[in-house]
């Protein structure tokens, strides 16, 4: 429709041209169209935020109740950019059993909070400059969360590994997510924060 709309604009436009009109009235009809194009540009252009993103994907069901149960919705709905190592739904599975309908109990709010801020990095990282990082400080780098704490990246088998404070591991299974305000990288198990 949006696509339909700037052909129109475009087509009236060099009708107008074409008709003998003078070249001020020419010139009025191409900035129009122009301007017309450019909303259209920037609506199609608009991307969602990762909050947007990840509920949009039946993979992350239990990543967007965290994060609505931890009050982080607006922090991820935020200007950022951030880059989330988003956990799946099969990551919060390997967690022992209980363990997330405990969590997202109003009194864990904060320890909630903790473990998904945990997951949380400032700044945009790609898949390929998170690889040239791991690549360019011997095999390891070493990342701060906004939570405060640190992961280590590295790589296996050609995937980067994220490896926690506890010595947990997990792996990206899917990268370079986009959203307006930053990029997903989908892992395959919960990493956890020092206690």
């Amino acid at each position: 429709m949006k696509n339909l709309k700037t052909l129109s604009v475009l087509f009236i436009a060099t009708m107008v041209m074409s008709c003998g009109e003078t070249k001020k009235e020419s010139k009025e009809a191409m900035e129009s169209a122009e301007e017309q194009m450019e909303e259209v540009v920037d609506e199609v252009m608009e991307m969602p935020t990762i909050v947007s993103v990840a509920s949009g994907d039946e993979r992350f069901t239990t990543l967007v109740t965290a994060v609505d149960a931890a009050g982080l919705v607006e922090t991820l709905n935020g200007e950022g950019p951030f880059t989330v190592f988003a956990p799946t739904n099969d990551a919060f599975g390997k967690l022992p059993e209980g363990t997330v309908n405990t969590l997202l109990e109003p009194e864990n709010k904060e320890k909630l909070g903790g473990i998904l801020t945990y997951h949380v990095v400032s700044g945009s990282y790609n898949a390929a400059s998170v690889i040239e990082a791991i690549q360019g400080n011997d095999g390891t780098f070493e990342v701060e969360t906004v939570n405060g704490g640190k992961l280590t990246l590295s790589l296996r088998d050609g995937s980067v590994l994220l490896t926690d404070a506890n010595g947990g591991t997990a792996t990206v299974i899917l990268a370079d997510v986009m959203a307006a305000n930053g990029i997903i990288h989908a892992i395959d198990s919960v990493v956890m924060p020092k206690s």
